[in-house]
């Protein structure tokens, strides 16, 4: 079930800086979409990969933060199959329990950052804002 688009634009409406995140856990989802969203991005919080690759916001992502072990299917296998079909998604992955082999794997594979939970707010933010097409509201 989303969480919401929290951007304050019609679902589907096109934008450049559209933040997607994809946990499972709601809480986290929730204070993402607010820290992200006071840092001047817009956001749409999804609690699985098949929610968010059924919505109108695939195409309108700039950025996913996605975590790894979700139920269905895992973060890791959305990004496989992002990269199969051509999208080129910016991915930050979090996750409270990877393996460094889980790590590597994400990172070769296209991933711009990969953070461990409890994370740095300001270092994942960062990290958004280095997304070449994210840009400010």
């Amino acid at each position: 079930m989303s969480l919401g688009n929290h951007t304050g634009e019609p679902a589907g409406a096109a934008t450049n800086n559209l933040v997607s995140v994809i946990d499972d856990d709601r809480s986290m989802g929730r204070m993402l979409a607010r820290i992200i969203g006071a840092a001047g991005l817009q956001v749409a919080v999804f609690t699985s990969a098949e929610e968010f690759l059924d919505s109108e916001r695939l195409h309108d992502s700039a950025c996913l933060v996605l975590d790894v072990d979700l139920p269905g299917m895992s973060g890791l296998e959305l990004q496989q199959q992002l990269n199969d079909t051509g999208q080129g998604i910016p991915i930050i992955f979090i996750s409270g329990q990877a393996s460094e082999q889980t790590r590597e794997r994400a990172l070769k594979a296209g991933a711009v950052g990969f953070f461990d939970k409890p994370f740095s707010i300001d270092l994942l933010l960062n990290t958004i804002h280095s997304v070449e097409a994210l840009t400010l509201t």
